[in-house]
């Protein structure tokens, strides 16, 4: 295929480019529920985990900047999903979608079973989805509530839908530590690709950011 105009050449530019389009980000709107949510054609990506699994401090360390995603000082607390558009000069050629994190202990159980509703309900029927990643402290590892999001987006993912397992605050873990979880998220992973994520070490950034890039801008592979 023949590059397109300003399409990433090398390795060093492709990162480059994707680090600077994540950097782009900027709040589109929130929606506390899914018939508030703007009908886009863009491609969405969404990012979910739950409570304290670092999805807002993720979020602004992809995106450079330090207060973009809320991270409420009481897990669980955010219950709206807040859309962030992506894309230069005004023009929006991606959305990340940031979910209300799960699994809060505090939460009312009945607060919690309607965000349960309403991410199942986005995750099966958001019709511009192009990928998820789902964010997991590789200390605690996969949870029962993280292996039901992943039954209920595996139809989809068996469709085409894009999949990271994004393992956070990778800094705590020593390398050894880090290639078992990495071993072990693979096999959960169900197909779908794996990272290690250091917000604090700046690791697996510039990595996540091309793989994002890539998968909202398919045709310039």
């Amino acid at each position: 295929m023949t590059p397109a105009p300003g399409q990433p050449q090398d390795s060093k530019t492709a990162v480059a480019a994707a680090t600077g389009w994540m950097h782009t980000a900027r709040f589109l709107t929130t929606a506390p529920k899914l018939e508030f949510l703007p009908a886009v054609e863009v491609p969405e990506i969404a990012f979910v985990g739950r409570s304290n699994a670092g999805k807002s401090t993720c979020i602004n360390t992809l995106t450079q900047q330090k207060r973009l995603a809320f991270a409420s000082k009481t897990p669980g607390r955010t219950q709206s999903i807040n859309l962030f558009a992506l894309g230069k000069q005004g023009v929006t050629d991606a959305i990340l979608a940031d979910l209300p994190g799960y699994g809060y202990a505090a939460v009312p159980k009945q607060d919690k079973l309607r965000w349960q509703q309403v991410m199942a309900n986005y995750l099966v029927t958001r019709e511009n989805l192009k990928a998820v990643v789902l964010m997991c402290d590789p200390r605690h590892g996969i949870t029962e509530l993280d292996e039901i999001l992943l039954e209920v987006i595996r139809p989809r993912v068996e469709q085409g839908l894009k999949f990271l397992l994004l393992l956070t605050k990778a800094d705590k873990l020593n390398r050894s530590e880090q290639a078992k979880a990495l071993s072990i998220a693979r096999l959960q992973a169900g197909g779908g690709e794996v990272k290690l994520f250091s917000a604090l070490k700046k690791q697996g950034v510039e990595e996540t950011s091309l793989l994002l890039w890539q998968w909202a801008h398919p045709d310039s592979e």
